[in-house]
C-alpha cells in the first residue's frame, strides 16, 4: 500500500476499531433480541428501529474518516437508506411483524449490496475486506430469505432478523482480526527489511 492510498482513506487503525464497534454493538443487539426482546414486545420495537438507525450512524462516522459521505457514494447511499429503513420500520410497527420483516428484507438486501461496493473499493487500497464483501453478499440472501418468511404464514418477530444481526456481528469481527493480522505482517515485514 502506497503512502497516497493510505491517505485517501481511514486508517488502518480507525478500520480495526470501527469493525471492533460494528462486532460488539450487533452482538449486544442479538443477545438482546433473544432474551428480553422476544418477550417484551416495546423493548424489541425500539431495537427494531434502532438497528438500521445505528447502521445510519456507523456508515456517517466511517465516511466521515475517509473524506464524507459525498466522496464514498456507496456508504451515503447505505446512510440514506438505513435512515428511510429506521422510518420505515417505526411506520410500520402497528401493521405487524411480517410488514416489518418485509421491510428488514429490502433494506438487508439493499444495504448487503452497497456494503459489497464498499468492501470492493477499500479492497484497493486496505486488502482484507474479503469478510466484507462475504457480508455483503450473505446480506443480499438474507434479504431474500426474511421477504420469502415475511410472506409466509408462520408467526414472525425480532428473533427472524436476529440470525442476519448475528452474521453481520461475525463478519465484522473477522474483519477486524483480519486486518489486525495483516498489519502484523506488514509490520514484521518492515522490521525485517
Amino acid at each position: 500500500m502506497t503512502t497516497s492510498a493510505k491517505a485517501q482513506g481511514p486508517n488502518n487503525d480507525w478500520l480495526k476499531t470501527y469493525y471492533f464497534l460494528r462486532f460488539a454493538v450487533s452482538t449486544i443487539w442479538v443477545a438482546l433480541a433473544f432474551t428480553v426482546g422476544k418477550t417484551m414486545p416495546p423493548l424489541a420495537a425500539v431495537m427494531l428501529v434502532a438497528y438500521p438507525a445505528w447502521d445510519a450512524i456507523a456508515n456517517y462516522l466511517d465516511s466521515s474518516r475517509s473524506g464524507g459521505l459525498g466522496r464514498n457514494k456507496s456508504q451515503m447511499l447505505n446512510f440514506v437508506v438505513s435512515i428511510v429503513t429506521a422510518v420505515a420500520v417505526a411506520s410500520t410497527l402497528g401493521h405487524g411483524m411480517h410488514d416489518v420483516l418485509k421491510v428488514f428484507g429490502i433494506w438487508a438486501s439493499l444495504s448487503g449490496l452497497l456494503q459489497l461496493a464498499t468492501g470492493v473499493k477499500r479492497w484497493k487500497s486496505y486488502g482484507a475486506q474479503w469478510a466484507m464483501i462475504l457480508s455483503g453478499a450473505q446480506s443480499v440472501l438474507a434479504g431474500v430469505f426474511m421477504l420469502k418468511q415475511a410472506s409466509g404464514a408462520e408467526a414472525v418477530g425480532i428473533a427472524n432478523i436476529a440470525p442476519y444481526a448475528a452474521f453481520g456481528a461475525f463478519y465484522f469481527l473477522v474483519s477486524a482480526v483480519s486486518l489486525t493480522v495483516s498489519d502484523a505482517r506488514r509490520r514484521s515485514k518492515t522490521a525485517v527489511a
